[in-house]
């Protein structure tokens, strides 16, 4: 065995091509570091494969460095300890230079992620831009383990070569924890099949984030755990341009398990439901790992079976969680993370569902994605006269300094019009080029589908608005104030913003 210095740090080569980075030149260090090449060593060794790579070797949940698993190279092994038994969570920043989700052949460079030789799931790659990523790793023991990161070549688009992965970081949610329930029932997802083979999910409808809702169930003591998963589009279902009229965004964002659990954060049986196909709840009847249901994306709107054959497999960690889904929108939850705003829009560019003028009619094509202002609106509506078939929802609409029209979210479509009395997302397409500064007005205004029942609409306010920046993230929020508004037949439009 050689050892080495690199940039500071000890490198300790070992067989199988195996690197163990070490920071401190202690005795005590380098007996920790030797400890974890012996893991490695023993793993990799197993494993197929030509080539050197690197690993990192992490104790207490740590992680340092970069590391590149290449495609044509070994697997990489990365020690760490378990303190507790309990659920095991990992944190990794990934970026694959070369790979672009908006081109064709590019899409995404694939990882399988396997804890102790098991496999735990797929990260799918987006790009070269460092992105931190949160998987679950499943049910673990107190002790030593293996994180093995593999290079997917299979599913893998071929402009890829290699995936960088830096600060990693291994956690586990121990059984006296109360978030020990939420990820120890959590759903594993795999993949949808597709015509074009069993890993459409890797160029396209990718799941991206997962968070869970608590609500008290009716034992005193029990909870109801409701999960949601974010993908990154559905090839099917709702149209483009209804998406983000009707719901802001052209991600597509379902619950997909729910579960009641007692004081224990065990599950009650015969209380767990999937949304199955045609948007459907139906309690579910498929295999379990370690407690974890296992599910299918089986439609092109995302919808699930609890039948599973495709080797895609998605273990997102569903830690965070969605506290006031009166008051905070499903969208919020992906606000927190806003590099799935580039996935997103580079998505439907590559599919071609982007243009730069959409005729009015249009019932698949949008405007570039920059060119939308994206806004939750809080409201509530009164009862409607009884016997009266039509319903009221709202629309929200915006006016640009020196130009009279108003811009409306529902495109002059009272079926794109927000009903629905969750928090809830919408877009407003305007001129290309508009900025933040342009915008002088914002308002909201009543629509009426077929007769109009009467109900008045209470909005209570707007969440965030905002417009796409030059890398489709996020930009800066407008400032609308907390202002409530009542619409009526008699008054149906008001202002929100004024600049």
């Amino acid at each position: 065995m050689d050892s080495g210095r690199d940039g500071g740090r000890d490198l300790l080569a070992v067989p199988q091509g195996v690197l163990v980075f070490r920071r401190s030149p202690t005795r005590r260090s380098r007996r920790a570091a030797l400890a974890a090449a012996a893991v490695a060593v023993s793993t990799t060794a197993v494993l197929a494969g030509a080539g050197t790579v690197p690993a990192v070797a992490t104790t207490g949940g740590g992680g340092h460095g970069t590391i590149g698993v290449h495609r044509d190279g070994r697997p990489v092994v990365i020690p760490f300890t378990a303190g507790r038994d309990g659920e095991g969570l990992v944190r990794l920043t990934v970026a694959a230079p070369g790979i672009d989700w908006g081109s064709p052949g590019a899409e995404s460079a694939v990882l399988l992620l396997l804890v102790d030789g098991r496999p735990a799931g797929d990260v799918v790659v987006f790009g070269s831009t460092p992105t931190e990523r949160s998987f679950a790793l499943g049910a673990l023991r107190a002790g030593r383990h293996r994180l093995t990161l593999r290079y997917a070549a299979d599913r893998s688009s071929p402009a890829g070569t290699v995936v960088r992965v830096s600060k990693v970081r291994t956690d586990v949610v121990g059984k006296r924890d109360r978030d020990h329930a939420v990820a120890a029932n959590a759903p594993v997802l795999y993949g949808r099949d597709d015509p074009s083979g069993p890993f459409r999910n890797a160029v396209s409808d990718t799941p991206v984030l997962a968070w869970h809702q608590q609500a008290p169930a009716t034992t005193p003591g029990h909870r109801v755990l409701t999960y949601t998963i974010a993908w990154t589009n559905e090839d099917g279902g709702t149209s483009t341009p209804a998406l983000m009229a009707r719901w802001g965004r052209t991600t597509d964002i379902e619950w997909a398990y729910r579960v009641e659990v007692d004081a224990a954060g065990r599950a009650v049986p015969g209380t767990a439901f999937f949304q199955s196909p045609d948007h459907g709840t139906t309690p579910f009847a498929g295999r379990y790992e370690d407690g974890h249901p296992l599910l299918q994306t089986c439609t092109l709107n995302n919808n699930l079976c609890d039948t599973v054959d495709n080797p895609m497999r998605f273990a997102l960690s569903t830690i965070e969680r969605l506290a006031d889904p009166a008051r905070t929108s499903r969208e919020e939850m992906v606000d927190r993370h806003p590099w799935v705003y580039p996935v997103m829009t580079d998505e439907v560019r590559r599919e071609g569902r982007v243009v730069a003028d959409p005729p009015a009619d249009t019932t698949t094509l949008i405007a570039d994605p920059r060119d939308y202002l994206y806004a939750v609106v809080r409201k509530t509506t009164s009862a409607p006269t009884p016997g009266v078939s039509g319903w009221v929802g709202v629309g929200l609409g915006v006016r640009l300094k020196g130009d009279p029209t108003l811009y409306r979210s529902d495109r002059g479509r009272v079926d794109w019009s927000l009903q629905r009395d969750d928090p809830a997302a919408t877009t407003v397409r305007l001129p290309a080029g508009t900025k933040a500064a342009d915008i002088a007005e914002v308002v909201v205004y009543r629509t009426v589908a077929g007769t109009d029942p009467g109900s008045t609409v209470t909005v209570n306010g707007v969440n965030r608005a905002f417009l796409l920046g030059a890398d489709d993230r996020p930009g800066r929020p407008l400032p609308i104030k907390a202002v409530s508004a009542t619409l009526t037949a008699a008054a149906p439009e008001a202002v929100l913003y004024r600049r």
